[in-house]
């Protein structure tokens, strides 16, 4: 229980500098690309928002459901995949969305790019025991 309260906490400071510095963040984040995900919790009907890192497409964002390289994919992931109508926040724009998971060469195309530009993602893959990393594409509505 102490780690979630922690990364709740760690997320609460990451979405409160996203919001005052207009999507930018410091520490190691400096320099990411990040985007706030806004998801209605599946069970719960709750509006969650969840800081994440992104990948800007030519027409969207691709974000990493890798819960740091856990066994099991993270609950926004489920939150998106009950409801793919979404919104984000991206600098200081809020965008409405379309979430839908990317699959076959468009899935490996982003996801090794992804690696490529930041090797912890590589790291994620390794200790994810043999779960493949959803990459969820994120359209305008």
């Amino acid at each position: 229980m102490t780690n979630e309260i922690d990364v709740n906490e760690m997320n609460r400071h990451i979405i409160a500098e996203f919001r005052e510095n207009a999507g930018k963040v410091g520490g190691p984040f400096e320099g990411v690309p990040m985007v706030l995900l806004h998801t209605i919790g599946a069970k719960s009907g709750a509006e969650r928002i969840n800081p994440l890192v992104c990948q800007p497409l030519d027409d969207g964002w691709a974000i990493f459901a890798s819960k740091g390289g856990a066994p099991t994919n993270p609950d926004w992931y489920h939150n998106l995949v009950a409801n793919s109508d979404v919104s984000i926040e991206y600098g200081a724009e809020t965008i409405d969305v379309t979430a839908r998971t990317a699959e076959g060469e468009e899935h490996d195309r982003i996801w090794a790019s992804q690696k490529a530009a930041a090797p912890q993602f590589a790291e994620y893959e390794k200790t994810a025991q043999g779960r493949v990393i959803p990459v969820v594409i994120l359209e305008r509505r």
